[in-house]
Order: structure tokens, then C-alpha cells, then sequence
């Protein structure tokens, strides 16, 4: 049995807690409040029209598949299988099946020895090789045709 989503064993601890921190005496007067309350709460118009929501918000989604007909939808479906299997579709079924077992041959590409399992990893540092190159030739190359012309 819950209440408020508390169960007994969790009351228990509530109760205990109260108990340490309200005192014997406190506790009963605390106890008449919270039950004054409760009683309020669970007989006012307010209640009944959380509850009576409440259910008609769990019993909505059969409600709306009622009213949308999803059900005859089902049971259409259901006769139109049973048509196609008595008009031959599983024999269809079977033969595409076939031809496309047969010619995925000729459409799955080969696997090769050469082909790698996995892309390549790619370097860590991809300017690794820029760093190398010699600035100073390119400069040098550039005064000498300056100075040639």
C-alpha cells in the first residue's frame, strides 16, 4: 500500500524521524494536524476532480485508438494478408527472394587481399613534413632571378 508514493517502510522511517525531532507531545498534536488536513483534502471537489482526470488520462489512449479506428484498420490489414496469401504473394516472395540471391553475386563488389579492413589512420601532427622544407632556398632562388633581370 503507498500513499504519495511513500511505503510503509519509508513511513516507518518518517514516523521515527518525526518522533526524535517533534517529541512525544509535539508529535500527537502534529499528527491531529496532518490528519485534519488529509481528511480536506481527500473529501474536496478538488480531489475527486484530480482523480476522476486521473483516470481518464490513463484510460485515453484506448479511447482515442477506439475512436480512430485503429482496430478495424488491424482487422482490415489482417484480411488483406490473407487475401495475398491466397492469390500466390508467397510464391512471389520466394522467387525474388532467389533472383536476389542469384545476382548478389554479380552486385556485392569482391573482397581483395589488398583491400584494408579499416581506413587508414591519419598522422598525428598533419603539418609534419612542412616543417622540413628549407625557407631560405626558396628566398635565395627568388633574389637570384630578381637580380638577373
Amino acid at each position: 500500500m503507498e500513499f504519495l508514493g511513500i511505503g510503509p517502510l519509508e513511513l516507518f522511517f518518517i514516523l521515527i524521524i518525526a518522533l526524535i525531532v517533534l517529541g512525544p507531545h509535539d508529535m500527537v498534536k502534529a499528527g491531529r494536524t496532518i490528519g485534519k488536513f488529509l481528511r480536506k483534502v481527500v473529501t474536496s471537489p478538488t480531489w475527486y476532480t484530480v482523480q476522476q482526470t486521473s483516470r481518464e488520462l490513463r484510460s485515453l489512449p484506448n479511447k482515442l485508438i477506439r475512436e480512430a479506428g485503429i482496430e478495424e484498420l488491424k482487422n482490415d490489414l489482417r484480411e488483406v494478408e490473407k487475401i495475398g496469401q491466397e492469390a500466390g504473394l508467397n510464391k512471389i516472395k520466394d522467387e525474388f527472394s532467389q533472383w536476389r540471391d542469384e545476382i548478389s553475386e554479380w552486385t556485392t563488389p569482391p573482397i581483395t587481399i589488398d583491400t584494408p579492413s579499416s581506413p587508414p589512420e591519419a598522422t598525428q601532427n598533419p603539418g609534419e613534413g612542412i616543417g622540413d622544407q628549407d625557407i631560405s632556398e626558396t628566398s635565395s632562388g627568388q633574389d637570384q632571378e630578381s637580380g638577373l633581370s
